[in-house]
């Protein structure tokens, strides 16, 4: 493989000034903390269906950051328009079918049932998870629906390639991460406590990331989320790495990893901050519960 090539599999497309400044949801009438919201629920949901699917976490990421493109800048979709829970889903799909663990339109279809039922809140599940006590008649899917959603579950598919240009390629920094601390001297062949802690950590704090309002996974390259994950670990976990600035020699600027040490270290809070905001109530994640959402908060 030539080395450009090479370096092509370790970068993204990132979103333009003008993508990040404005969205077609809030070209819509949708308020930024809304959309932060909801978005947040559905890269959440996005996770939680890849972990009952039984998929790797690499899959999983990439859906996320999928269905994260899709809703970006004013030429992506809105979600007045595309339910998050249908793109969610599609997103999973689409990733999931290309890579070497596909998974049936079915079972998809039955986990998002499952998990969108009424008896499960996405922002604020039970503390094993998952509901202690299911009615097998909340999600369950007839014949008839799904074939209905299984129509609406390739409609999806193929809108989101068409919106993002069928550009689906995304690298993710968790091998990175594990690689640079390899070449820091701080991930031994034979693991020490301290050492296998702070892998543990950075690979946290990469996959928090993806849930980030500040969207770091379509703003920055894998190398810097990777230094960033590495030094916001390092200090969490009181590893000492080596005393020079040794971000740079990864081609990581001080500003950069500054920022993102602050975004990663915030995410805590943030997180936090939602799931008191929707303690009472269901963070809308289909066209008609954003429309009572938005009306709800009209008439306050």
């Amino acid at each position: 493989m030539a080395v450009g090539a090479q370096l092509m599999t370790l970068s993204n497309p990132l979103a333009t000034p003008d993508q990040l400044t404005t969205s077609s949801s809030q070209l819509d009438g949708l308020s930024s903390d809304l959309e932060n919201s909801i978005r947040y629920a559905g890269a959440l949901l996005t996770q939680a269906a890849g972990i009952l699917l039984r998929l790797p976490q690499e899959i999983i990421a990439q859906a996320i950051v999928t269905f994260t493109r899709f809703y970006v800048g004013p030429e992506g979709d809105s979600f007045r328009v595309r339910a998050a829970k249908d793109v969610s889903a599609a997103a999973l799909y689409m990733t999931a079918k290309i890579s070497f663990q596909p998974q049936s339109p079915r079972s998809v279809l039955n986990v998002y049932s499952y998990l969108l039922s009424s008896q499960f809140q996405i922002l604020n599940p039970p503390p094993d998870g998952l509901p202690k006590e299911v009615d097998p008649a909340a999600y369950y899917l007839s014949e008839g629906d799904y074939l209905s959603l299984r129509s609406k579950l390739l409609l999806t598919e193929s809108l989101i390639l068409r919106t993002l240009s069928f550009t689906t390629h995304v690298s993710l920094p968790h091998h990175l991460a594990l690689t640079y601390l390899q070449t820091l001297g701080s991930l031994p062949s034979v693991p020490t406590g301290p050492s296998k802690m702070l892998a543990r950590r950075t690979l946290a704090h990469l996959n928090t990331a993806l849930l980030s309002p500040q969207l770091l996974y379509l703003t920055h390259q894998p190398p810097a989320l990777a230094v960033a994950a590495i030094y916001l670990a390092s200090r969490e976990v009181g590893v000492k790495l080596v005393n020079r600035e040794w971000w740079e020699v990864f081609d990581v600027e001080r500003e950069e990893l500054g920022f993102l040490v602050v975004g990663m270290g915030s995410m805590t809070g943030w997180m936090e901050e939602e799931r008191v905001k929707w303690a009472e109530s269901r963070c809308p994640l289909t066209v008609e519960e954003v429309e009572v959402e938005i009306g709800r908060r009209k008439a306050m």
